[in-house]
């Protein structure tokens, strides 16, 4: 089992800070319901923290309060580029340091978190926007195929 303690402190934070950097790349991709998309990236890490057991790892990582600092990029683009490649980073550290199981745990968070988060808010009488669906193919395409299924 893989735990934070296997980490050092910025190699945590990179992992930690990547399903919240996931859902904002998603917020940021369509205007209109940040409000709505901010609450579901809320409930759906309270509801992680009620399946505890299944992995330390994903149990530490929900145990962190999501970070949700845009204010850092200039602009969206700025941060989905940023963001993609933060999520690349934090999959290689998990790929290095934690089994096949937990790393796609990670993923399948991520992307159902990310998939949570678009679905929150209609835009254009769509529950998802196209703008937020390319932002969910880049987030899934950051992430790499599940264990497997290179």
């Amino acid at each position: 089992m893989t735990s934070k303690a296997d980490f050092t402190p910025e190699e945590w934070e990179t992992v930690v800070h990547g399903p919240a950097t996931a859902s904002l790349i998603v917020i940021t991709a369509q205007r209109g319901g940040t409000l709505r998309e901010t609450l579901a990236l809320a409930e759906s890490y309270v509801e992680a923290r009620k399946q505890r057991g299944q992995s330390e790892l994903l149990d530490e990582v929900v145990a962190a309060k999501p970070a949700l600092d845009h204010t850092r990029y200039r602009s969206a683009e700025e941060l989905r580029q940023t963001g993609l490649q933060h999520l690349r980073a934090a999959i290689e550290l998990l790929e290095q340091k934690a089994t096949a199981d937990e790393v796609d745990g990670y993923r399948r968070f991520v992307v159902d978190l990310a998939n949570r988060v678009a679905n929150a808010h209609r835009e254009d009488g769509t529950r998802v926007s196209n703008a937020e669906q390319a932002a969910l193919d880049e987030i899934t395409g950051a992430l790499g195929p599940p264990s497997g299924q290179a």
